[in-house]
């Protein structure tokens, strides 16, 4: 609690000190080309905490009274005063409307900075008016030629100093250059800067209209630095050239620039800054989008890892089951089958004891029952394990299998077009695609009231592995707008053709249900290897 009163003295004093020097240093360089001075003023008050801003009034004032004596008090103590105070306490009480307003101090947007422009254009525009109200009220009757003259002074010589003035100031205390940046601008200021320099004061240098083409052309490397280097290169581009430009001005013995080339001056430096501050938020706009590139294709890999890790087990999962099948379906056909046909041997031999004993209707009814029993087995065991597809292989199996006999016994007609050698697949495609249309038939027969069932199938190679392209279409009531709960008839089709990687689309149509599913497999180098 001790250490922050007896620190504010001590930071009073040195900003006092330092603003002081500076207010000095400054000083010379006063014309009606710029106002450095009223830049350093802005901008110190700008960058400073509220409370720090009596110690820096009072060192301007300290210097400004220093110079005054040192000139021997021309206008003395009251033109001291009316010249040198009104200007400081309206850029203070400007500055402080601001700081109410919430104006943030930064040149990373062009919105900052236009706000920042806007907030420097409103506090020289007050200062004027005070300036010409000042001036109005000590001389009876000023000429307009004074007024003009004051008003050119004040206006843009006032705007063009906080333009120079405050980017190197927001630059040196709030936005530090990096190492790499500044090595690059101190490279791009010895290739580029210095002989364009050069080029613009050996034209200054010479008489009209030379130096107006040179100001001109002074343009072109405060560009060069907004593109290159942004607000912070177009800063001091426009510094050292206007410095350069200055110095040759004073040293020819040149008339102070006019009006028009202050403008020039003032617009130059606006635009060059909004334009420096724009490349410097496309840039950062350009960063940011690269690292969530970067980011989204490290998720995208990840996500399509899991996607390979969900297919893997997906598949595993759909290869255990159809084990699981086969391992049933042999259990069922060994041991089921088997106790059917050994029943059926003891009825045969038990036939001619029943008939004498007047039970022929038992042994039919028992026939009967067991060849139920037969059939529904072998129902159930083409469910469990399409045997028809190791007799007869796939096209074959989905021509003239039990899937046409389905269709035959509900009365709808089956189409087929069936094209491809189904060696290129492995053994889990041909099962899936049996699978897919045996419930696509089912699905026909039990919901959708169809009266034609049409099935395409295109097996091909393309870049090292096989496709399969199945296309199944039925004439029925099609989809209900509700599906039933419990229903998984589509929605395990659809897990089916994930699990092996492949594409499941189901197609609108007016009448029926229309399925396209694509198919991968990578059996093909091996049947090529064994062809």
């Amino acid at each position: 609690m001790l250490s922050r009163p007896l620190f504010l003295p001590w930071a009073g004093i040195l900003a006092c000190a330092g603003y002081f020097l500076l207010w000095l240093l400054l000083w010379p360089t006063e014309q009606p080309y710029w106002m450095l001075p009223y830049g350093l003023r802005f901008g110190a008050l700008l960058l400073s905490p509220t409370r720090m801003w009596p110690w820096l009034l009072f060192a301007e004032f300290g210097a400004t009274t220093l110079l005054a004596l040192t000139q021997g008090m021309p206008l003395g103590w009251q033109g001291l005063i009316l010249g040198e105070l009104p200007e400081p306490i309206v850029v203070t009480i400007c500055l402080w409307l601001m700081r109410r307003a919430q104006l943030h101090v930064s040149m990373r947007d062009p919105e900052d900075v236009s706000r920042l422009l806007l907030s420097a254009a409103f506090t020289v525009a007050a200062t004027t008016v005070v300036d010409a109200a000042i001036l109005t009220a000590v001389h009876a009757v000023p000429s307009s030629e004074l007024l003009m003259r004051a008003l050119g002074q004040d206006l843009l010589g006032n705007y063009v100093g906080t333009l120079l003035v405050v980017p190197l100031l927001i630059m040196l205390f709030r936005a530090h250059l990096e190492h790499r940046a500044l090595a690059n601008l101190t490279m791009d200021g010895l290739l580029v800067m210095l002989p364009a320099l050069a080029i613009l004061l050996l034209l200054s240098s010479h008489p009209a209209p030379q130096p107006q083409f040179a100001r001109i052309l002074s343009l072109a490397p405060v560009l060069f630095f907004a593109f290159r280097h942004g607000w912070r290169g177009a800063s001091l581009a426009m510094l050292i050239t206007s410095l350069g430009m200055t110095l040759v001005d004073h040293f020819a013995g040149r008339p102070a620039p006019e009006a028009p080339a202050q403008l020039f001056l003032s617009v130059a430096g606006t635009g060059a800054l909004m334009l420096g501050a724009a490349t410097d938020a496309l840039r950062r706009s350009s960063e940011r989008v690269a690292e969530q590139n970067v980011y989204l294709a490290a998720v995208n890999r990840r996500l399509d890892q899991l996607a390979r890790q969900l297919r893997d087990a997906a598949r595993g999962n759909l290869q255990a089951e159809e084990n699981q099948r086969r391992h049933m379906a042999a259990e069922l056909h060994d041991e089921l089958g088997q106790n059917l046909t050994a029943i059926s041997t003891h009825l045969k031999l038990a036939q001619a004891r029943l008939a004498q004993a007047g039970m022929d209707d038992i042994g039919a009814s028992i026939n009967s029952i067991l060849g139920h029993m037969r059939r529904a087995l072998h129902r159930l065991l083409d469910d469990l394990r399409p045997a028809v597809l190791d007799e007869f292989g796939l096209l074959r199996a989905l021509d003239e299998g039990p899937i046409r006999d389905l269709l035959a016994t509900a009365g709808v007609i089956y189409r087929t077009d069936l094209h491809g050698d189904p060696r290129l697949l492995d053994e889990d495609t041909r099962t899936a695609i049996y699978r897919l249309v045996q419930e696509s038939a089912t699905n026909a027969v039990k919901h959708a009231q169809a009266s034609t069932f049409q099935l395409r199938l295109r097996i091909g190679e393309r870049q090292g592995g096989a496709l399969a392209l199945l296309d199944i279409r039925d004439d029925g009531v099609g989809l209900p707008t509700r599906m039933p709960r419990g229903g998984r008839g589509l929605q395990g089709m659809r897990d089916r053709v994930t699990s092996l990687g492949g594409l499941f689309r189901l197609r609108p149509e007016s009448q029926g249900v229309h399925l396209r599913i694509l198919l991968r497999s990578s059996n093909a180098n091996g049947f090529t290897q064994r062809l």
